[in-house]
Order: C-alpha cells, then structure tokens, then sequence
C-alpha cells in the first residue's frame, strides 16, 4: 500500500486526528456488548448490531484477522453534547468521511478493508434483519462497540481527546491488508 500517498490525501479531509496500528492494541470486552444489550434501543434491530455481527469473540477474531486497522475520528460540534438526538444527527458527515477513508484506502493499494463506525446503519429506513440479508452490505458500517471494542482504552493509548465539552468525537476503525 502506497502510505505516503494515503496521508497526503488524508491531510486534506476534515479529520480530527489519525491513526496506523496494528489490531493487537484493541482491547475487546464482553462488558461493551452488555451496555449494547441493555441499553441500547438498535440492539437486536440491525445487521450493523448485536446479535447480528456475531459474538465478540468472533468479532475480535474477525478484526485480530487483517494486519493493519487505520484509527479516524472527526468532531461536530452540538448544543448540548447530553442531547441524544442532536448528537446522533451528526453522525451522517462522519459516516460520508469513512466511505471516504475506505475508498483512499483501496485506491493505495489496500487488498480488503473491513470498517466500523458509529452507531446502528441508518442507510435504509427499515433494515432487513433479521427476515432478509443487508441490503447494502457494501456501505454498512457495524458499531466500533458492537463488536466489543474499547474506544475509551483506544483514545487514551493514541492521545485522543474525546471529552471536547459541547463536541461529539466521532471513531472509525478501518481494518486492511
């Protein structure tokens, strides 16, 4: 893959920060798929959610499976950073910028890219599961936590700041070889 060339046209999106690690540096909980679970209203609705991305330990042998994961965030400012709704209605714009990242990524030259983002899918107005398979799997991103990913663990091994007062932070992780 062609890095150089990746950041170059990374520098010219409106990131908040980057980064390359290896999928080693995760940290994977049982803990995180329990907050899905109780008390999250997507849980059990979407392909791009628990149950329907599979068990976290077949989530993090999926991940652990590509060599490399690329880091992304983005913000966007809010009211009030307590608002659920507000908070979830910027999301479009960062889901936009990882289809962006994901196409850069194979365009320098990555084989497969396997990408998580924010929240449940909110492509279709009403997801197939579980009656019929995704319809878009090509575009859904599952939730970073759905597979039980430590974001928090994550941002502070890569000096992120995520608590940005009245500004959401938003994480992607994009997984290649």
């Amino acid at each position: 893959m062609d890095r150089a060339r990746l950041e170059a046209q990374l520098a010219e999106l409106p990131l908040y920060q980057y980064e390359f690690l290896t999928p080693d540096r995760l940290t994977f909980s049982e803990r995180i798929r329990t907050v899905c679970e109780q008390e999250c209203p997507m849980y059990n609705t979407t392909w791009a959610c628990p149950p329907a991305v599979g068990s976290v330990e077949a989530c993090r042998a999926r991940c652990l499976s590509y060599p490399s994961v690329l880091l992304i965030t983005s913000v966007a400012e809010v009211q009030d950073v307590a608002n659920m709704d507000e908070t979830l209605a910027t999301r479009g714009p960062h889901e936009a910028l990882t289809r962006r990242v994901r196409d850069l990524l194979l365009r320098c030259g990555a084989e497969e890219v396997y990408g998580l983002s924010t929240e449940a899918c909110a492509i279709c107005s009403q997801c197939a599961y579980p009656d019929a398979p995704c319809r878009h799997p090509d575009h859904m991103f599952p939730c970073v936590e759905s597979h039980g990913i430590v974001v928090t663990d994550l941002a502070e091994q890569c000096g992120i700041e995520y608590l940005l007062g009245d500004a959401v932070v938003w994480f992607s992780l994009l997984f290649y070889r």
